[in-house]
């Protein structure tokens, strides 16, 4: 007896998964965004409150390793000596309950930081969980939150303290804490030349969660005067290349963010996203910083298309 013909509904999805076979998959992604490195960039809670973002990085802890004390730097926000960034705390947790995850970003531009043997870089990770994650610290710069993750910007060009070793180590020593309950995230910010100099062999161990790419302040691998080439090709590279959960385009929030690479809303809207969308391990974008896109408004022109 023959079968009955498929029912409308049936030919109708039948059709649509047809549609999108010819048209190629686009995945939704979120915005990442720096804040900390500005005091007029507004609190952290009222950041989470704009309702943009879904990950906040805290830049930056920019001393450490080699012996040295940590040290939190957060700009015009709060005087970390005085326990004036206890209160970030209450922030923390804010946007911690709208479900956005917090990590604190280790590194930037300027600093002290380095990792002087493997022993170092346990002792650190060591610090980061008892003052910043899951374990107890009597001084624990931030209070008593407990922040989802940290994140690698490591960039330091000072021939002093520049140390392009024992990231990896760092990275498993952190990853081994989530052994103990809540999971600790681990993010990364390389540049976008490939692979990166500083840490490629810890993006290499697989453990990374999200890996937004620098793609500003490298001529080689950035957009340039209506060319997405150059950024297109390197993002292929780094997603072929890199075991992370997601990758994100790391783009300067204004022109005045970055010295080179920053991309019109437009482009990235029309030319840009619809090319790298298509990947399964897109997302989103991650913005440098909260200051630059209150200025420019950016997050707000492109978060639809995200």
């Amino acid at each position: 007896m023959p079968s009955p013909p498929p029912s409308t509904p049936c030919l109708s999805l039948l059709l649509l998964l047809f549609i999108s076979s010819l048209i190629g998959v686009s995945h939704g992604g979120g915005i990442a965004i720096y804040w900390g490195q500005n005091g007029k960039e507004g609190t952290l809670t009222s950041t989470c409150a704009t309702g943009k973002y879904a990950y906040v990085n805290l830049a930056f802890l920019n001393k450490f390793g080699g012996g040295q004390t940590p040290q939190i730097d957060l700009a015009g926000h709060c005087d970390p000596t005085s326990g004036g960034c206890i209160r970030i705390s209450n922030g923390i947790r804010s946007c911690q309950n709208r479900g956005i995850k917090v990590m604190l970003s280790l590194g930037g531009g300027d600093g002290s930081y380095t990792l002087a043997s493997r022993a170092d870089a346990r002792n650190v990770a060591n610090y980061l969980w008892n003052n910043f994650l899951g374990g107890t610290s009597s001084s624990r710069p931030l209070g008593d939150a407990v922040l989802d993750g940290i994140d690698f910007d490591i960039e330091l060009r000072s021939t002093k303290y520049r140390s392009t070793k024992y990231w990896d180590d760092l990275a498993r020593y952190l990853s081994d804490y989530s052994k103990q309950g809540k999971k600790v995230y681990l993010t990364a910010a390389p540049q976008c030349p490939y692979p990166d100099s500083s840490m490629g062999a810890a993006l290499n161990t697989g453990l990374f969660d999200y890996v937004w790419i620098q793609f500003y302040n490298n001529p080689q691998c950035q957009y340039s005067s209506g060319d997405i080439s150059k950024l297109t090709s390197s993002w292929s590279k780094w997603v072929a290349s890199i075991n992370a959960r997601k990758m994100f385009v790391g783009l300067p929030a204004s022109t005045a963010a970055a010295g080179s690479g920053y991309v019109p809303k437009k482009v990235l809207t029309s030319q840009i996203l619809p090319v790298i969308k298509k990947s399964a391990k897109y997302g989103g974008i991650m913005l440098w910083s909260k200051y630059y896109d209150d200025k420019n408004g950016y997050s707000d022109s492109v978060k639809s298309s995200v």
